[in-house]
């Protein structure tokens, strides 16, 4: 068994967000994937999203400016460990810094349904179930639904 925090499941250090949206998974993993739409959606609401540096693949990062509706600047950083078209994305994602202790560990699936919907499922696993609480309080669950609504638009927009 590891002892890696970042390699195990643990639901006091989870987050899971869920949302089905009415795009074909195809459609839904390439907003995911291409750097263009990425930078469109990605973000809670009122957010700026400006892309410092876009590599969608394993080993790939994605390095972001998160500016909040009160002028607040986020630096972030999205590393690409696994990608399995159109199913699969799994990533780390924490601060613009090398070897961030707040770094969290993200998988997010695609489920086709038959009716043309795509059930999105995003799990974020926190290195310690107190990040987690710290997460939520900062507004982890609320912030990512927003991400996934204005997902949703951008979708029924394309």
């Amino acid at each position: 068994m590891s002892n890696d925090p970042l390699k195990t499941w643990a639901l006091d250090r989870e987050i899971v967000l869920c949302r089905v949206l009415d795009a074909p998974r195809e459609r839904v993993f390439a907003a995911w994937t291409d750097p263009e739409q990425l930078g469109q959606w990605f973000g809670p609401a009122g957010f700026k999203t400006e892309t410092l540096e876009c590599d969608i693949r394993p080993g790939g990062r994605w390095r972001f400016i998160y500016t909040a509706p009160d002028g607040t600047i986020y630096d972030n950083r999205m590393v690409f460990l696994r990608i399995e078209a159109p199913r699969l994305i799994e990533t780390e994602h924490g601060s613009d810094k090398d070897d961030d202790p707040g770094r969290f560990h993200v998988t997010i699936t695609f489920d086709e349904q038959s009716d043309g919907k795509t059930v999105l499922t995003m799990r974020q696993l926190h290195p310690t179930a107190e990040q987690r609480t710290a997460g939520i309080g900062f507004g982890a669950v609320e912030f990512g639904y927003q991400t996934l609504d204005k997902l949703a638009r951008h979708l029924s927009a394309s």
